[in-house]
C-alpha cells in the first residue's frame, strides 16, 4: 500500500493498493480466521463465520438496524470513530428474510473491507478535525472560508465518518469512480471468492482465457464460481470480471 492524492476532496492523501494487494491480505485474513475457528480453510465461507469474524473487528455489528435515515436504498453503513474500533449497521430486512442470504453476505463482506481498508484512514481524519475544531481552526477538506461545513466530494460517505454502502454499489461494479466504494466492492469479492480458491475452480472448466460474460463459455465460468462459493450470478460475474477472467470493453484497472 501507498499514499496518493485523494481527488475526492475526502482526504489529503489515500491508500492506493495494487489488486493483487488487496486479494492477499483478504485471503489471508479470512484463512488465519478459518483455520483458528475450525482448524481447516474451508469455501464457501458461510454467512455464520463471515458474521463472527465482522464481529471480532468491530465495537459493535447491528444485524437488524432501521437505515431509513441514512439514505435511500442503504444496506449498509460503517461508523469510523476516532479512537477505538468502528461500528457497523446492517438494514434488518437482510436478516429478516432468508432470500437476501446473498445480499446480507455481499453487504457484511463489503463493510468488512472498509473496517479492513479504511479504518485507519477515517480515525486520523477524525480525530485530526475534532483536533482542529477545538481550537477554532478552518482545516482544509471540511470547512469552507466562511466556516461552514461543506459536503464531501463523494454522496457514499459524510462528515461524521460514515461509509453509506448502497444497494447498487455494494459489489463493487468495476467502473466504480469513488476509490473507497471500489476498494471495498473489490474486498468484497476477495473475501467471498478468494483468488486462489477461484483459479482452482476455473481449472475445471474449459473455456475460451477471457470468455464475454453473454458467451456460453461465460455462463458456464459464471455457475461455477456461484455454485463453488455461495454466491449470486452478480456477485460471480463482478468477482471474474475485476480478476480478468472474464472480458469487457476497458478492462480493469491493475490498482486503485
Amino acid at each position: 500500500m501507498r499514499y496518493v492524492r485523494d481527488a475526492t476532496g475526502r482526504f489529503r492523501d489515500r491508500p492506493y493498493y495494487e489488486l493483487r494487494e488487496l486479494d492477499t491480505e483478504c485471503e489471508t485474513l479470512v484463512g488465519d480466521f478459518l483455520r483458528k475457528r475450525h482448524g481447516r480453510v474451508d469455501y464457501p465461507f458461510s454467512t455464520d463465520d463471515l458474521t463472527v469474524l465482522l464481529e471480532s473487528m468491530v465495537l459493535d455489528l447491528d444485524l437488524f438496524a432501521d437505515l431509513s435515515k441514512e439514505g435511500e436504498n442503504v444496506e449498509g453503513v460503517t461508523y469510523f470513530q476516532a479512537s477505538g474500533k468502528p461500528k457497523v449497521a446492517i438494514a434488518a430486512v437482510l436478516s429478516e428474510e432468508q432470500w437476501r442470504e446473498n445480499r446480507l453476505r455481499t453487504t457484511l463482506s463489503h463493510e468488512l473491507s472498509h473496517v479492513k481498508f479504511h479504518g485507519f484512514v477515517w480515525a486520523l481524519e477524525i480525530e485530526e478535525a475534532a483536533q482542529a475544531e477545538s481550537v477554532g481552526r478552518r482545516r482544509s477538506g471540511w470547512y469552507d472560508r466562511d466556516d461552514t461545513v461543506r459536503p464531501l466530494a463523494s454522496a457514499a460517505v459524510d462528515v461524521r465518518g460514515a461509509a453509506k454502502c448502497k444497494r447498487e454499489n455494494i459489489l463493487g461494479p468495476t467502473n466504480q469512480i469513488d476509490w473507497m466504494e471500489w476498494q471495498a466492492g473489490y474486498g468484497c469479492g476477495a473475501i467471498l471468492i478468494p483468488r486462489t480458491e477461484l483459479e482452482y475452480v476455473l481449472r475445471r472448466v474449459k473455456a475460451d482465457p477471457s470468455p464475454l460474460p453473454t458467451s456460453p463459455e461465460g455462463a458456464q465460468r459464471i455457475a461455477a464460481i456461484q455454485g463453488a462459493f455461495a454466491v449470486s450470478a452478480d456477485a460471480a460475474r463482478v468477482r471474474l470480471l475485476q480478476t480478468g477472467y472474464l472480458s469487457q470493453p476497458g478492462g480493469v484497472p491493475s490498482g486503485i
